[in-house]
């Protein structure tokens, strides 16, 4: 008789920013402790030079991530990162190979059961690869919103994917067909799990679970009236008779369902937030989970006990993976993977490198260290010949928001974000801590030295303080600001300090008296960076989709640079060592601009996040930039950079891409005639045939498919794509290139009619003051949003009016709240709810805020 198997539950606990799943296959291979396959990259090589854009010389850091699998033979760990997929030796953590090439973050991976594919999913795309070379086998385009789970059927042949945009499809692995697109699901699709005869596949989202039958697509049932939110991960028991499903905020509980029947067997209650996992553990009879929190536990399920705590991540777990045979687990945090012992708790082993994001990089005076600030309450100094760390400076005891070195490059200060508001001076050399300045009482978005390295600027809400650096102590407090203050910058004489702000503003101070010499105003929104040039005669800010350069001494507007993608913040502003190139980060793009001209002069793309910072060593051959894909990219300013070349003649705008922004150029100049940019094909006027023309060029100088421009879609409307491509069809042109642009049109439009109607997360969440909360209209419709209390108390109606069939995701479509109530009171924090309603259609999601 063979003896009990007990029943284990073990809880990984996180805080959510992304959604993500982990798949455990039920393949009984053996966990081999060593690795004979997938070496295309020598372990000597150093993988700070892997996967790097053109330019970019060495990349600081591993990006963040999403989800970890062990492969089936328990030899190899892919984690899914922002950057990419990184391939890690299980049984020495060595780094073996970084898989690249999607647009975007990699939000999650999946091993084929014999373990030759490994599929990755990101936005709007799948791709396969060939585990022995890393080569892409196939890519697998449809979702046009993130793929947020996959699993693969037992036998390997077809693969499930659900995504963001409320979908699930099944596809051929082998051809890349696409079988069945299965609809009905009100919300993004968290999870996608096969049952072990791979016959049934089961699917979570909004508050249901769905079966379907794999072979036909049909819904078999509907698992309701349980879950009261979302359903964030589903996953069969090894015989196949029980689903376990998880969910989210305020329900939090594990479900154990009967298959056949589809009743509830068991609900599994006590945590205190949201269910992210559940997966089953071959042999064991398991169920892995984990949820909203930092700790790891393993639970009795029959008991409900907790039969193991494992802590020592330093930040929120993300994911969880078993190996195999079920000995080791391994846990991955936003910036670290830890392998445990399961039967003893114990760490295993910890690989590091990983980070969520990059805040703030500062450059030394001699140019050879690089410091940065991220999100992991650390700031780190590198050298930057190497790219290894120097320093790890600790204390802080939140997110670092800025970074800067002294003049002499003997003193680095940091600022403090959230829970943390100080300001620390650290010894370069020793790295220790040589003051804690203490008294603003919001987070330090900014600091910076002066000219002669006696002063320290610090930006926070509403105020500047002027620090003695030999000291520490408070010189003096200027106010005049009206919202977070995001950037400090000392004249080169040191007798004058810029500052720009969320009010819109930027203000020039006499650093001797604290009077404000002059406030300039004319930017369009929040001012997030202002840099003097290296004479003090110009000062640059970046803002809401615009640089602009000012006069120091009038104030006047000298010159505005365009060029950055529309819809996203010029983030950070820098100036070269001579003064004649200001560089500019901008969503996930980079731009060098000559400062005479206001001209682009070199383009620099291959960050996945949002472009914090950027900042020139002081020999002006080397440009830094930190992102919000947890990572540093260090650029080759040498030789010498030249103008970029004539673009097509496509690229009306002259962004350096043949996009949707595009299209709308040429559509507002239909029938000019003349010379214009807008005049395509030269033929003296603009029509149709130049519309056409660009959509045929798209992807000509930059990826170029429609999902890859969603936030420019929503310059669109469904009716005009419609009547261009029916003004195209009237041509009867047969010429291949005209064809495929009407090909992409027929693209566009399909993008532009959702399938479903649905609410989307608003964003920023958790928010302060203000939020966007987009949506999608699959019908044209009255729409409304109600803003409940979390005691059902309503606080806002916001009435939209009617809609037409589209997407509204952007800030100029997507609705605002300002976070007051009907009286024009601002709201206290805490957690309320959002209701969307449209015709027929209601949906509800929970926002935070946070003062």
């Amino acid at each position: 008789m063979k003896p009990k198997t007990r029943l284990f539950l073990i809880l990984a606990m996180f805080t959510r920013r992304f959604s993500m799943k982990t798949k455990l296959f039920s393949i009984p291979l053996t966990f081999l402790l060593c690795s004979t396959l997938f070496l295309p990259i020598s372990m000597a090589q150093d993988y700070t030079t892997w996967g790097l854009p053109e330019d970019a010389t060495k990349r600081l850091g591993k990006g963040s991530i999403y989800e970890i699998a062990y492969s089936p033979d328990g030899t190899r760990l892919a984690v899914a990162s922002s950057i990419g997929v990184w391939i890690y030796d299980a049984h020495t953590g060595e780094e073996l190979n970084l898989l690249t090439g999607h647009t975007g973050r990699f939000t999650n991976v999946s091993f084929s059961p014999d373990g030759s594919t490994l599929a990755s999913g990101g936005w709007g795309e799948i791709r396969l690869w060939d585990v022995d070379t890393g080569e892409t086998n196939r890519t697998l385009t449809g979702h046009w919103f993130s793929v947020e789970s996959m699993s693969f059927s037992l036998d390997g042949q077809t693969l499930a994917s659900g995504s963001q945009d409320g979908t699930v499809r099944l596809w051929d692995v082998r051809t890349g067909e696409l079988l069945h697109t299965l609809t009905g699901h009100t919300d993004r699709v968290y999870s996608v799990s096969f049952s072990p005869d791979g016959q049934t596949l089961a699917t979570g989202a909004d508050s249901t679970v769905r079966l379907w039958d794999v072979r036909t697509g049909d819904l078999l049932r509907t698992l309701t009236g349980r879950h009261t939110v979302s359903v964030r991960s589903v996953s069969f028991s090894p015989d196949g008779q029980t689903l376990a499903s998880g969910s989210g905020w305020p329900d939090n509980t594990i479900r154990l369902w009967d298959v056949r029947t589809g009743d509830v067997v068991r609900t599994l209650i006590g945590h205190r937030f949201t269910v992210e996992s559940v997966s089953f553990r071959q042999y064991w009879q398991s169920l892995a989970t984990w949820c909203l929190d930092v700790t790891i536990r393993l639970w009795d399920v029959d008991t409900g006990e907790t039969i193991r705590t494992l802590t020592g991540h330093t930040g929120e777990v993300s994911s969880v993976s078993f190996s195999p045979n079920g000995q080791v687990l391994a846990s991955g945090s936003w910036r670290e993977i830890r392998l445990w012992d399961v039967s003893t708790g114990e760490t295993i082993r910890t690989l590091i490198g990983h980070r969520l994001t990059v805040e703030s990089v500062s450059f030394s005076p001699d140019s050879q260290t690089l410091a940065t600030g991220s999100d992991a309450n650390t700031v780190r100094l590198w050298d930057v010949d190497t790219g290894e760390t120097l320093h790890t400076l600790t204390g802080h005891t939140g997110a670092i928001d800025s970074v800067s070195f002294s003049p002499d490059g003997q003193t680095l200060a940091s600022g403090g974000g959230r829970a943390d508001n100080t300001i620390r001076l650290w010894d370069v050399d020793t790295g220790k801590t040589l003051h804690t300045l203490t008294g603003h009482t919001r987070r330090v978005r900014s600091v910076s030295f002066s000219p002669d390295g006696q002063t320290l600027a610090s930006g926070s809400w509403q105020e500047i303080r002027l620090w003695d650096v030999d000291t520490g102590e408070l010189i003096q407090t200027l106010t005049g600001h009206t919202h977070w203050v995001r950037s400090v910058s000392f004249s080169p004489d040191g007798q004058t300090l810029a500052t720009g702000s969320h009010d819109d503003t930027i203000r020039l101070w006499d650093v001797s008296t604290g009077e404000t010499l002059r406030t300039l105003t004319g930017n369009t929104g929040w001012v997030y960076s202002v840099s003097f040039s290296p004479d003090g005669q110009t000062l640059a800010s970046g803002g809401w989709e615009e640089i602009l350069l000012r006069d120091v001494d009038t104030g006047e507007l000298i010159r505005t640079p365009t060029g950055h993608t529309p819809y996203f913040h010029v983030v950070s502003v820098s100036f070269s060592p001579d003064g004649q190139t200001l560089a500019s980060g901008s969503g996930q793009e980079i731009r060098l601009w000559d400062v005479d001209t206001g001209k682009t002069i070199r383009t620099l793309t291959g960050h996945t996040g949002q472009v914090n910072s950027v900042s020139f060593s002081p020999n002006g051959q080397t440009l830094a930039s930190g992102s919000g894909d947890g990572t540093v990219l260090l650029w080759a300013l040498t030789p010498a950079s030249t103008p970029e070349p004539e673009g097509l003649a496509e690229d009306v705008n002259g962004d350096g891409t043949v996009n949707i922004q595009d299209l709308v150029a040429v559509a507002a100049a239909f029938g000019e005639m003349g010379e214009t940019p807008a005049d395509v094909n030269g033929d003296g006027q603009v029509n149709i045939q130049d519309l056409v023309a660009i959509a045929a060029a798209f992807g000509e100088m930059a990826a170029g498919a429609p999902a890859a421009h969603a936030p420019a879609l929503e310059n669109l409307t469904a009716t005009e794509v419609a009547q261009w491509i029916q003004a195209a069809q009237q041509t009867n042109l047969t010429d291949p290139a005209f064809q495929r642009g009407i090909f992409v049109l027929e693209q566009l439009l399909a993008a532009l009619k959702p399938k479903e109607t649905a609410l989307l997360a608003n964003y920023p969440n958790p928010f302060n003051p203000e939020t966007w909360i987009p949506y999608q209209l699959a019908n044209p419709a009255d729409v409304t949003l109600h803003i409940y209390a979390v005691d059902g108390s309503l606080v806002r109606v916001l009435s939209l009016g009617h809609k037409r069939v589209g997407i509204y995701q952007t800030r100029s479509r997507a609705a605002y709240w300002d976070g007051k109530n009907e009286l024009g009171e601002p709201v206290a924090s805490g957690l309320y709810f959002y209701t969307l309603t449209a015709g027929d259609f209601t949906a509800t999601r929970k926002m935070l805020i946070r003062k």
